[in-house]
């Protein structure tokens, strides 16, 4: 993680402001211990408390920041709300990864922090961040070729592809200790250039994520999987287990919508009694999966049915 942190320019005299979430997710531990290494000074104030986020970086200057791109936007557009200019800030970079991201939002990130914003890949099975990279050149991210061995397969018939063909990414670890992983699908869509890169470095470079090959969600950093909210839905006495995830990203945060299939019985005439239903519905998925979510109870019927696998996730997120 120190070498991902140096790529983005981090030095020891650099004040990294880390949002990650910390506690059980790699992403805040990780960048902690890897600016730590460099000698940098580690702000651990994980993620949210957006507002007391703005006031740490005037008070402590602080030029690095270390989160998801979506709340990266998130906190450009409370400091503006809350009348702060930006340019004034002391940041100079940015490290945003664990979720997908495009490249007109990095332009928004550059733009309206006035930072160079960095894409930075890693997953908890391998080492947790770390394990790619950006450089300068923002033309892929450089995978640690000495720690990991990357390869390409086709998800269906799981043959390897030649380098330059999109696909699923696998990856064999070569230094990790006490349980090393050999050939992980990390089920990421990607491919790999072996071309020398403008910066100098001959490590094989990633394209950007730019999807899954399972049903596998990352909201706001955090990994969700239809199944989890099935099995939350299904502790609950009169719902039907037909169900259907809307992802949105409306105001740069990801937003999880559950629309829930009821019976007939179940609706009552009261509204306290459908909120109370609703609030019971959200409380059971937020125990499961760790995040706050909308749940909209639909007519019976009204969830489209499938002959073939049924079609749960519906991401309306531009990646």
């Amino acid at each position: 993680m120190a070498r991902a942190l140096t790529m983005a320019g981090v030095g020891k005299n650099d004040k990294i402001q880390n949002s990650y979430g910390y506690g059980l997710f790699t992403g805040g531990l990780g960048v902690h211990y890897g600016g730590h290494k460099i000698g940098a000074t580690v702000i651990p104030i994980s993620a949210g408390n957006t507002k007391r986020q703005i006031e740490i970086m005037q008070d402590f200057d602080t030029t690095i920041l270390t989160c998801t791109p979506s709340y990266g936007l998130y906190l450009a557009e409370v400091a503006e709300n809350e009348g702060i200019d930006t340019n004034k800030l002391k940041l100079k970079a940015g490290c945003f990864g664990a979720e997908m991201w495009t490249e007109e939002m990095r332009e928004k990130l550059e733009k309206r922090l006035n930072i160079s914003a960095q894409n930075i890949y890693g997953l908890t099975e391998i080492i947790g961040p770390g394990v790619a990279m950006e450089c300068s050149s923002k033309t892929g991210l450089h995978i640690f070729e000495d720690h990991f061995y990357p390869e390409i397969i086709d998800p269906k018939t799981m043959k390897q592809l030649p380098k330059g063909e999109t696909g699923e990414l696998v990856l064999t670890t070569l230094t990790r200790e006490g349980m090393p992983v050999i050939r992980f699908r990390t089920h990421d869509i990607t491919a790999l250039n072996k071309e020398v890169c403008e910066c100098g470095r001959t490590q094989v470079k990633m394209e950007r994520i730019t999807g899954r090959s399972d049903d596998m969600l990352k909201i706001r950093g955090v990994i969700v999987f239809p199944s989890q909210i099935e099995k939350a839905l299904l502790k609950i006495e009169g719902l039907e287990p037909q169900y259907q995830i809307i992802v949105t990203r409306p105001n740069h945060l990801d937003e999880l919508e559950v629309q829930v299939e009821t019976t007939t019985a179940f609706f009552s005439d009261e509204i306290r009694h459908i909120e109370r239903i609703k609030k019971d519905i959200e409380r059971k998925i937020h125990n499961e999966i760790g995040l706050r979510v909308k749940v909209s109870l639909v007519e019976p019927k009204s969830p489209p049915r499938s002959e073939g696998k049924a079609v749960r996730v519906i991401d309306k997120r531009n990646f």
